[in-house]
C-alpha cells in the first residue's frame, strides 16, 4: 500500500545524498490532504516529482489525526525510505502491527490507489471507519523479490478504530505486504541480477561453470547491497530454481541479522557468513565468491574489486578478486564478437567489431563463397561454425568458418509451402547446441540439434499456445525467447529450458512460457540484449512501430529506450550491451546504432543482421 509518486527509478550505481525536504508532499507529512471518511472514489495524494538521489522520510501520525489522514499518512509512509517500516507501524494498533508483514509482496497498480471511506456503527457505540482500496494491477514482487506482470481490478480494504485509551484513530485491519503506484514502484526499487551456475553445466578440463542471471527488485535506498546478498543466499526465484544451482550450502546466511555490507577504502566487500559455510573447500567457496562478485557488479559505479568470505568466528574462508572471477564463471561481458548479415549475394558476410569503417566481407567457407543462396544465418558462439538456412526457407545447412570448408546435405527439411510456412532464423546456445522452428502449418515444430550435427531432437513445448515465429536462445542456454503468433496476433514469450539427464534418451522440454510484453499486440523482431534483457519491436493496438527494452520478468528496465526507426524487420544485439545495436530496415537497409549516437547506416543491400549466438 503507498502513495503514488512521480519520478525516475533509482540505480543502485549512482551515489546517494540524504536529503530532507520540509513541506507537503516532499517530506511525508500525514494530514497533507484531507479526505472525508465516506463518498466518491478518489485517489491518494501523490508526492511531486523528486531527484532521484533523495532519501524521502515518513512521518508519524499527529495527535488527533483524522481517520482520512491516518489512512493517508500510512500509505505515505509505505512509500517512504524507512527501511523497517516502523514509521508506518505507528499508524497500525499493537495487534494489526505484530500480524502485518510488509515483506510478504509489493502489489504495483498503474496509478495511486483509489481510496475511499465507508463508515459504520460498531455495536459498543463507538465509529469504526472501513476505507476500500481499489487500482489496476501491474504487477507484484514476492518474498522473493521476484517480479511477476498482473493484471486486472485490485481490490482492498482498511479498517480503522478509535482506541479507547487515547480516542486516536489506528488501523487494526489490512491487507499483508504492501500497495503503490507504478511510479512509486519505479523510484523506490531497483532491479539488480542474482547470479546463478546453470545445472547442465561442468566444471570439467577447468573450464569456468556458465552463469545465468536471476533479476529481482530490491529497494534502492534502502542498503541494497545487503537486501541483494540477503536474496542470492535464499537461492533463485521459483521460476528458475529448476535448471540452476547455488554454491553456497543450504541454510548459508548473513551471520548477524543487522549485518550490512559495503565496500571498504580498497573496493573489497567483506561477507561474514553463519556457520553453514565454515567447512566449504577453497574450489567450491572460489564459486560462491564469484556468484557475489556477478551479483554486486552494478551496486557501485565501478563494481566490487574483490569479495572475502568469513567463517562464522571471523576468520578469513577465502579471497576472489575481479580478475579472477572469469577463471571461475563464464561471463559474457567483456567479448567484442563481430556482427554479421546476409549480403545482396545472398552469402553471409561479417564486420569486424573493432574496425567500424572496415567494408563488411564474406566469412571464411561455404557460407561465405555463395555456393547456397542464404535468407538467414547464425554463428556459433565461438564464432567457429555458422548455421545456414537457404533462400527458399526449405533447407538448414551447418558449416564451419574455415576457407575450403564444404557444406553437406541439410539437416533439417521443411515441407511448408511456402518460405514464411518454413524454417525461421536458427540460434546458437553456449554449449554449441543449435536450435530451430520449422512453421509448417501441417507439423509446426521446436528443434534442437545437440553440437550443430545429427538428427534432430523435436523441443516439448506443454504450454505453447500458436506457432512459433521466431527462436533465440540465450547465452546461458538455460533461458528461451520466442515469437509466437496465433489468431493474426503476435507475442514475444520467455521459457525455461530443461533438458534430459544423463542416460536418459536426448530430449528437451521448454517449461513455463510466458508473455514478457504483453502490451504489444504485435511483435516483428527480438534479440537478447544483456544478461536478462531484450530488445524488442513491436506495436500497441492501433499504434506505430516502436522498439523497447523488456526485462526477462516483464518488467521495463530504467534507461531510455532505442532512437525510433521506421520499417524495422529484424534487429540483433549481444548480450555485452556495451556493443551497438544492429538492425535490418526496409528504408535503410542494414544500420547500427551505438551508445549516444544516430542510427548510422552500414549498407544499403543486406538483410539477416546477427550477432554470434
Amino acid at each position: 500500500m503507498g502513495a503514488d509518486r512521480g519520478g525516475s527509478g533509482v540505480r543502485g550505481r549512482r551515489p546517494v545524498r540524504v536529503v530532507a525536504y520540509v513541506g507537503c508532499g516532499a517530506l511525508l507529512l500525514a494530514g497533507c490532504a484531507s479526505m472525508p471518511d465516506s463518498g466518491d472514489l478518489r485517489g491518494v495524494e501523490s508526492t511531486p516529482r523528486q531527484d532521484s538521489q533523495v532519501r524521502v522520510y515518513a512521518m508519524p501520525p499527529h495527535p488527533g489525526a483524522s481517520a482520512t489522514e491516518i489512512v493517508q499518512g500510512f500509505l505515505e509512509a509505505l512509500t517512504s525510505d524507512d527501511a523497517k517500516y516502523e514509521t508506518a507501524g505507528k499508524y497500525l494498533t499493537d495487534g494489526a502491527r505484530k500480524a502485518w508483514d510488509p515483506y510478504r509482496s509489493t502489489t504495483v497498480l498503474a496509478d495511486a490507489p483509489n481510496s475511499v471511506g465507508l463508515p459504520s456503527e460498531a455495536k459498543d457505540g463507538s465509529r469504526d471507519v472501513v476505507f476500500r482500496l481499489s487500482g489496476s494491477k501491474v504487477a507484484r514482487v514476492d518474498d522473493r523479490h521476484a517480479y511477476s506482470p498482473d493484471s486486472g481490478a485490485y481490490s482492498g480494504s482498511v479498517h480503522l478504530t478509535r482506541l479507547k485509551s487515547n480516542k486516536q484513530w489506528r488501523i487494526d485491519g489490512l491487507p499483508q505486504g504492501v500497495l503503490m503506484g507504478t511510479s512509486d514502484f519505479q523510484r523506490n526499487y531497483v532491479s539488480v541480477n542474482k547470479y546463478f551456475y546453470a545445472s547442465n553445466g561442468t566444471s570439467g578440463s577447468g573450464r569456468p561453470l556458465g552463469t545465468v542471471a536471476d533479476p529481482v527488485y530490491v529497494r534502492a535506498q534502502v542498503d541494497p547491497m545487503t537486501q541483494i546478498v540477503r536474496a542470492l543466499l535464499k537461492g533463485p526465484t521459483s521460476w528458475l530454481a529448476p535448471v540452476v544451482r547455488s554454491r553456497f550450502p543450504s541454510g548459508t546466511e548473513l551471520k548477524d541479522r543487522d549485518t550490512s555490507l559495503s565496500p571498504d577504502d580498497s573496493n573489497r566487500v567483506t561477507v561474514p557468513l553463519n556457520a553453514k559455510a565454515d567447512h566449504v573447500g577453497g574450489p567450491q567457496c572460489r564459486q560462491m565468491a564469484a556468484q557475489l562478485l556477478l551479483t554486486l557488479q552494478d551496486l557501485t559505479p565501478t563494481g566490487v574489486d574483490e569479495v572475502e568470505l568469513q567463517k562464522s568466528d571471523g576468520s578469513q574462508l577465502c579471497v576472489l578478486a575481479k580478475a579472477g572471477a572469469k577463471d571461475v564463471a563464464s561471463h559474457v561481458t567483456g567479448q567484442h564478437p563481430d556482427q554479421y548479415f546476409i549480403d545482396h549475394e545472398q552469402r553471409l558476410v561479417r564486420m569486424p567489431s573493432g574496425n567500424r569503417d572496415k567494408t563488411p566481407e564474406p566469412v571464411p567457407g561455404a557460407l561465405g563463397e555463395g555456393g547456397k543462396k542464404l535468407r538467414a544465418a547464425a554463428v556459433s558462439r565461438d564464432e567457429t561454425s555458422a548455421a545456414g538456412v537457404s533462400a527458399d526457407g526449405r533447407n538448414l545447412y551447418v558449416g564451419s568458418l574455415v576457407s575450403g570448408g564444404s557444406l553437406g546435405e541439410p539437416l533439417v527439411r521443411s515441407q511448408g509451402k511456402t518460405a514464411d510456412d518454413r524454417l525461421t532464423t536458427p540460434s546458437w546456445d553456449a554449449q554449441g547446441d543449435l536450435w530451430v522452428a520449422d512453421r509448417d502449418p501441417e507439423n509446426p515444430r521446436l528443434l534442437l540439434l545437440q553440437k550443430g550435427a545429427g538428427e534432430p531432437i523435436v523441443v516439448e513445448t506443454p504450454l505453447l499456445d500458436g506457432r512459433v515465429e521466431a527462436v533465440r536462445v540465450a547465452a546461458d542456454g538455460v533461458r528461451i525467447a520466442l515469437i509466437v503468433e496465433k489468431d493474426g496476433k503476435s507475442s514475444l514469450q520467455i521459457g525455461r529450458i530443461e533438458r534430459s539427464k544423463p542416460r536418459e534418451p536426448r530430449g528437451a522440454s521448454v517449461f513455463e512460457l510466458g508473455s514478457v510484453a504483453p502490451q504489444l499486440e504485435e511483435v516483428t523482431a527480438m534479440s537478447w540484449a544483456g544478461d536478462s534483457r531484450l530488445v524488442v519491436v513491436g506495436s500497441e493496438k492501433g499504434s506505430v512501430q516502436q522498439m523497447r527494452y523488456v526485462q526477462v520478468d516483464g518488467s521495463t528496465p530504467m534507461g531510455t529506450s532505442p532512437s525510433a526507426l521506421a520499417n524495422v524487420k529484424e534487429i540483433a544485439a549481444s548480450e555485452d550491451e556495451q556493443l551497438p545495436l544492429v538492425a535490418y530496415s526496409e528504408t535503410d537497409g542494414i544500420v547500427r546504432l551505438s551508445a549516444g549516437e544516430q542510427w548510422q547506416k552500414v549498407v544499403q543491400d543486406g538483410t539477416a543482421p546477427v550477432y554470434p549466438g
